[in-house]
C-alpha cells in the first residue's frame, strides 16, 4: 500500500522527522504552548432542515474555536476517523519556513483514515481574525471549519476600547448535496450547481442568536467560509465600525453593510444603541441570480419583542458598490501591532521589487472537461507532496519554472506547475481576471502589501474583480481556484 507516492513506513518516518524538526526549530520555547486534541468524525447535521452527513471536530459543527495570543505555539493533534484522507489548512496563519504544516495537498501528506497527525504552528507576530478549513475532497462542503482568534499581548495597546463581548460569525453558502456528489461533479468537468442556501454559524434562517446588553459595544469577527459565493453582511438598524481585516488594524470607517468575499475575515465594532428589541443579522449573496439570504438574531438582553417585518435589503449585483467599499479600506499605520518586515523597514513604498509576476486566470475546456488555469496551466497534483520532494531531493516530481510568470494566451494544458522565488524576495504581482465572476486567490501562509488597486481586499484570500490589481509580496505564492 502506498500513500503520497511513498511507502507508509517511510512516510511515517518522514513525518516524525519533520515533526521533531518543527519542535526544535518552528516552535519557540520562550512563548506559551497551547495543546489541542481533535477527533474528526462523520455525524448527522441539519443546517438547511435536511439531514446530511457532516464532518465534525470533537462532535461540533462548525468546529471548535482556537484562541491564542501573539507568538503562542499551537500543538494540534488531529485524529482522522473518516473513511478517506483528511487535511486542515490554517487560513491566514503565516507558516514562516514551516509550510509543510499548512495542511494543503502539495505541502503536507493527507492524514490517512484511522491515523493522526500533529500540527505544530506558531502565530508569530500575528493578531486578528482567521479560520481553518479542510482542504481536500470538498470536505469544506460538509463542515470541519472553525474560527481562529489571535489576541494582542496585554502590553501591546489596541486602537479601540475593550469590547463588552467578542462574537464569531462563520457565514457562507451551503449545498444540500453531500461533498461526494460535489466532488464527482467537479471531477467530471462540470461547474458546481447553484448553492441551496446560506448559513450563519452552521444554521439557517434565524437559527443563531447574539445577545447584547443595551449601550455596550461588541466585536463581531465575520468570515466567509463558503465554497463559491461572495456575501454581504449587515445588522438591522446598526452601524458597523471596521477595525481589523485579517491581522491588520484598519482606519475605523463606519459602514451600513460589508461585502465579504470567499476566505476573507473582517472585525467590526457594533454598539447596542437602538431601542431594546430583537434585530435581524443578515447575510445575502452577491453577484448571483437569484439572491440568497439568511438571518440570525441580535437580541437585546432586556427585550421581549422578537424580530418581525421585512428583512433589510442590501446590494445585490452592483459591482461599483463593492469596488468603492474596497477602495475605502485602509491600513492603520499608526496602530500598534505586528507588522513584520524581513528587510527591516516599514517604508514599503521605498522598496524596489526584484521582479514582476503577472497571473491571469481562465476557465478552459481541456480533454472535454471544465478546468481552471493560471497562465494557461491547469494544475494537477503530484503523487508526492512537493515539499517532501524538495526537502529530500526526489527527482521527477516537479520542475521549477513549469508555469510561465506572465500570460501566454495559448492553449491551456495540464501540469504540476511550480514557480520559483527567492527567500525574502519582494515581488510585484499583477492579477488579471478576464472571467465574469469574482476570483479568489489564496496566498497561502505569506504576507503581502497592496501597492495598486483596481479591485482589492487585503486578505489571505485575494479577490479580484474583472480587471487587474498589483500587490507586493515577501514570499512565494501558491495559486489556484478555491
Amino acid at each position: 500500500m502506498r500513500g503520497c507516492g511513498l511507502p507508509l513506513l517511510l512516510q511515517a518516518l518522514i513525518l516524525n522527522v519533520l515533526f521533531l524538526f518543527c519542535l526544535l526549530k518552528g516552535a519557540n520555547a520562550d512563548n506559551p504552548y497551547r495543546f489541542f486534541t481533535w477527533k474528526v468524525t462523520y455525524g448527522d447535521i441539519y443546517p438547511l432542515g435536511v439531514k446530511q452527513q457532516g464532518i465534525l471536530i470533537n462532535g461540533q459543527f462548525p468546529g471548535p474555536h482556537i484562541d491564542a495570543i501573539t507568538n503562542d505555539n499551537l500543538i494540534i493533534n488531529v485524529y482522522n476517523y473518516l473513511r478517506e484522507p483528511f487535511l486542515i489548512s490554517w487560513n491566514g496563519i503565516q507558516q514562516r519556513r514551516n509550510s509543510w504544516q499548512d495542511g494543503v495537498y502539495g505541502t503536507t501528506c493527507p492524514i490517512p483514515p484511522g491515523k493522526n497527525f500533529t500540527y505544530v504552528l506558531q502565530v508569530k507576530d500575528q493578531i486578528g481574525s482567521y479560520f481553518y478549513f479542510p482542504s481536500l475532497g470538498f470536505h469544506k462542503a460538509a463542515g470541519a471549519f472553525g474560527s481562529i482568534r489571535i489576541w494582542s499581548r496585554p502590553q501591546i495597546p489596541v486602537p479601540f476600547p475593550p469590547p463588552a463581548g467578542d462574537f464569531v460569525v462563520l457565514a457562507g453558502d451551503w449545498f444540500k448535496r453531500n461533498h461526494y456528489d460535489l466532488k464527482r461533479i467537479s471531477d467530471g468537468g462540470h461547474s458546481l450547481p447553484f448553492p441551496d442556501g446560506l448559513l450563519i454559524n452552521g444554521r439557517g434562517w434565524n437559527g443563531f442568536t447574539f445577545t447584547v446588553d443595551p449601550g455596550k459595544t461588541y466585536r463581531f469577527r465575520i468570515s466567509n467560509v463558503g465554497l463559491t459565493t461572495s456575501i454581504n453582511f449587515r445588522i438591522q438598524g446598526h452601524k458597523m465600525k471596521l477595525v481589523e481585516v485579517e491581522g491588520s488594524h484598519t482606519l475605523q470607517n463606519t459602514y451600513d453593510a460589508l461585502d465579504i468575499h470567499l476566505g476573507q475575515s473582517y472585525s467590526v465594532l457594533v454598539t447596542a444603541d437602538q431601542p431594546p428589541q430583537d434585530y435581524y443579522v443578515v447575510v445575502s449573496s452577491r453577484f448571483t441570480s437569484p439572491v440568497l439570504m439568511t438571518t440570525a438574531v441580535l437580541h437585546y438582553s432586556n427585550s421581549w419583542k422578537q424580530v418581525s417585518g421585512p428583512v433589510p435589503g442590501g446590494p445585490t449585483t452592483q459591482i461599483d458598490w463593492s469596488l468603492n467599499q474596497a477602495r475605502s479600506i485602509r491600513w492603520n499605520l499608526t496602530a500598534s501591532g505586528p507588522r513584520p518586515n524581513p528587510q527591516g523597514s516599514y517604508h514599503y513604498g521605498l522598496i524596489k521589487p526584484a521582479r514582476t509576476i503577472m497571473l491571469a486566470n481562465s476557465a478552459p475546456i481541456i480533454n472535454g472537461k471544465q478546468r481552471y488555469a493560471v497562465n494557461s496551466v491547469s494544475y494537477i497534483p503530484a503523487d508526492t507532496p512537493l515539499k517532501l520532494a524538495d526537502y529530500f531531493n526526489i527527482p521527477g516530481v516537479f520542475n521549477l519554472g513549469s508555469i510561465p510568470t506572465s500570460p501566454i494566451w495559448g492553449n491551456a494544458y495540464l501540469q504540476t506547475s511550480v514557480m520559483a522565488a527567492d527567500f525574502r524576495e519582494f515581488i510585484e504581482i499583477v492579477f488579471q481576471n478576464w472571467e465574469d465572476t469574482v476570483q479568489s486567490w489564496h496566498i497561502d501562509g505569506y504576507a503581502f502589501f497592496v501597492v495598486g488597486l483596481v479591485a482589492l481586499f487585503r486578505s489571505d484570500f485575494y479577490n479580484v474583480q474583472p480587471l487587474s490589481c498589483v500587490i507586493l509580496s515577501d514570499g512565494i505564492i501558491g495559486s489556484g481556484k478555491q
